[in-house]
């Protein structure tokens, strides 16, 4: 039996029954058995204020970057807002990335995300990506997960589309396979 693995996940919607965490919900319900996911509320944190940061960092961003350290992989779920992610996703990576150890380095990464566009959240991925980059995360590349119609694919807040549920899924394999990676990479070092 495969050793368990633990995910932790944000979602950058404050709505409680936003396409985005029906979709985050959705996809922890097709994790790889032996895999959990924690989901961190980050709709309460400040902005980002360097002069919050001198005076030492929050509970909550302390106790987040306890949770990330501890965990194998991570989930960022995210709209997309005027072609960008979304304010507070953007908010809580600023905050987490000044935070030593830094939470994001050498991770496995998921990202998705639910839009009523026909894009579903194509651009807000990208820069998603571009600022894991920068923080030394591992995006996982294959499958890509822009949930577009969103609308169109969750009934009585349950996802009712196939193929994006096999996508989540697909997803969700594919990061348990890179978090078991990482651990083996570790482990030789």
């Amino acid at each position: 039996m495969s050793e368990s693995l633990k995910l932790v996940a944000f979602c950058g919607s404050l709505r409680k029954a936003s396409f985005n965490r029906l979709s985050l919900q959705a996809f922890v319900e097709r994790l790889p058995a032996g895999t959990t996911c924690e989901t961190i509320e980050i709709g309460d944190w400040p902005l980002y204020d360097a002069d919050l940061q001198a005076k030492g960092f929050p509970d909550k961003m302390q106790a987040a970057q306890k949770t990330m350290l501890e965990a194998d992989g991570i989930v960022l779920v995210s709209p997309e807002y005027n072609y960008g992610i979304s304010g507070v996703l953007k908010n809580a990576i600023d905050w987490l990335s000044r935070m030593t150890p830094q939470p994001f380095a050498a991770k496995p990464v998921a990202l998705f995300g639910a839009s009523m566009g026909v894009l579903g959240t194509a651009r807000a991925q990208y820069q998603l990506r571009q600022t894991l980059v920068f923080l030394d995360g591992r995006p996982v590349n294959k499958p890509e997960v822009m949930i577009a119609q969103a609308q169109n694919k969750f009934a009585d807040g349950k996802l009712t589309d196939e193929m994006t549920g096999k996508l989540l899924g697909d997803l969700g394999a594919a990061l348990a396979l890179a978090c078991r990676q990482a651990k083996a990479a570790a482990t030789v070092k």
